[in-house]
This record gives C-alpha cells, sequence and structure tokens, in this order.
C-alpha cells in the first residue's frame, strides 16, 4: 500500500507525522510512506492573531482541502487544532492514546506561577489560556505570542517575558520536558477540547485505509474526545470566546467538564456532569447547555 501523510511543517508536526508513520508500518507491513508537507494559514500568517484570521481551524484548512483533492490519503492533526465541524467526505480514522492534557509555565529564573511578580508578562496565543490565568491572577499581563514551540521559548528573553504558557504534550513529544517550570493543574487550567490527543483523519471512502487505521485506535481517549468535541460544536462552530473541555473516563463512567469565558477572564463558567461511555455525544450537548443557561448565552450576546 502506497500512502501518502499530510502534516503541517513544524519541528513538532513532523516528529508527530513520524511518530505516527512508525505506527502504521507496524499494523500494515507493506506500507510504502510519503510525507507531504503543507503550508496552512496559521502556519504562513504567523505575525497575526488567530481570531484575525480564522481562529479554530487555521491548522488544518489546507490539510484537508488537500485530502478532498486527493493529494495525500491522511493527515495528521493536534485534535485541539479540529473545529468542531469537518467537511462532509472526511471522517476521523483513529484517534491515538493521549499524552499529557495539562498546560505548562516556562519561566525566567523557575518563578512558578503563584509567586509571580505583579505586572509579570505572560505570553500566550490562546484566549483560553489568557482568560484562566487572569481569573487567578488579574494583576499580570499577558503578551499575545505566536509561532512554533522553539520561537515562544526563545521569546522568554527577546521580549523579556516573566514565561510563557505551552502544551505538555508538545514540550515532551519535542524531549523539552526539563525545560518545564510548572505543570498546571486542570482544576484551575482546564485545557484545550482534545488537547494531547492526535487524529488521522482520511477520506469516508478510504474504507480498507479505515480498517487498517482502526488498529491504532484508543478507545478510551476517542470516547473523551468526543464528549469534548460535542460540547464545542453545541456552543457554535464560530465562538469566539474562550472554551475549555476535559472528558476523563473512568471504567464506563465518563466525566465531562467544561468552561466558558469573557476573554479578560472576568467571568469564567466553569461547569461538569457525568454519564456513561454511550453517552459522549449527547454530555456534551447537556453540558453546553448547562454553561448557556448560567450566563453562557449573556457572554454570547456581548461578542
Amino acid at each position: 500500500m502506497n500512502l501518502k501523510i499530510g502534516t503541517r511543517g513544524s519541528k513538532l508536526a513532523l516528529t508527530q507525522t513520524n511518530f505516527v508513520a512508525e505506527k502504521l508500518k507496524k499494523v500494515i507491513p507493506d506500507i510504502n510512506i510519503e510525507i507531504c508537507i503543507i503550508k496552512t494559514s496559521g502556519d504562513i500568517m504567523q505575525d497575526v492573531s488567530l481570531l484575525k484570521i480564522g481562529g479554530q481551524g487555521v491548522f488544518v484548512k489546507e490539510l484537508e482541502e488537500a485530502l478532498l483533492s486527493n493529494k495525500i490519503d491522511l493527515a495528521v492533526h493536534s485534535m485541539k487544532d479540529v473545529p468542531g465541524d469537518i467537511p462532509e467526505g472526511l471522517m476521523f480514522a483513529a484517534i491515538l492514546p493521549r499524552e499529557d492534557v495539562r498546560d505548562v509555565l516556562v519561566s525566567r529564573n523557575n518563578i512558578k506561577m503563584e509567586f509571580m511578580p505583579k505586572g509579570a508578562k505572560i505570553g500566550t496565543g490562546s484566549q483560553r489560556r489568557g482568560a484562566q490565568i487572569k481569573a487567578m491572577m488579574p494583576d499580570v499581563n499577558i503578551v499575545p505570542l505566536r509561532g512554533n514551540i522553539d520561537t515562544r521559548l526563545k521569546k522568554i528573553e527577546a521580549e523579556n517575558l516573566t514565561g510563557v504558557i505551552l502544551a505538555a504534550a508538545g514540550m515532551k513529544r519535542m524531549g523539552l520536558a526539563e525545560r518545564i517550570t510548572q505543570f498546571l493543574p486542570v482544576e484551575t487550567m482546564l485545557p484545550a477540547v482534545g488537547q494531547g490527543a492526535l487524529g488521522l483523519q482520511i477520506r469516508k471512502s478510504d474504507v480498507e485505509l479505515a480498517k487498517a487505521c482502526s488498529g491504532l485506535n484508543d478507545a478510551t481517549t476517542a470516547a473523551e474526545v468526543a464528549a469534548e468535541r460535542s460540547y464545542l460544536r453545541a456552543l457554535g462552530g464560530g465562538c469566539r470566546l474562550p472554551i475549555a473541555a476535559l472528558g476523563k473516563l473512568d471504567g464506563q463512567m465518563l466525566v465531562l467538564e467544561g468552561m466558558l469565558a469573557a476573554p479578560n477572564g472576568t467571568t469564567v463558567i466553569r461547569e461538569k456532569i457525568s454519564g456513561t461511555i454511550k453517552d459522549a455525544e449527547e454530555m456534551g450537548k447537556k453540558l453546553a447547555e448547562i454553561i448557556l443557561d448560567k450566563g453562557g448565552r449573556r457572554l454570547l450576546d456581548l461578542m
């Protein structure tokens, strides 16, 4: 089998794609893999905020177009980059076992979050992270940050930042765990929908490839991410407010926690519900409704 895998060109994306390629070689012994780097609008326009260039989806749109036009056969995505709705004709053939879901702080002189000085400059390109930090520590300054992991780490010195917030999963996959100052607990920093999970997206018509990839699917991660993505969809694909969610499966019981916030962190609505694994999709919708009823609608109306 000849397989063209599409990926973004960053070091992290290529690391993740090579990891997937090695896994595929084990389940499809006669496979011949070609890795195709595709530039996304999110990678090209690094000096513009994600909200201005389309928010969620700017790192996946071109990969999905390449799939639909048969330029590639499979796309490797960080699930946190994937919008709630995906194009007709595409599907996820597998969601791989999840890495660490947490966010981390990398700071100058290893200062932990609780010891940050007033007016500390914290770099992040994520509204979700910024809002939750401001809710905890209203007197810090959030500095907008774009770029790959290396670029963001360098900006601590270059832009005189006190620290930057990154995903633990990316830091670990890049072998940079020793640079981490602090893992931020999910109790105070709820992660992005799908954070830490990799998804293999293919065309629905590729039945044989779907069968081959199914051996890499992790049922636990898939259920957790399904609930989180259902919550994201129920809040509206074009929602430009900070959103976070985390599903946690324990046996057959699934706990789903969600958050919706004002960008400046003055309002943070956070709720959780539990159900069974088969209710993952419905739980996302139900949680969104609860959060909308508890002030989420008013926040959305203000946008």
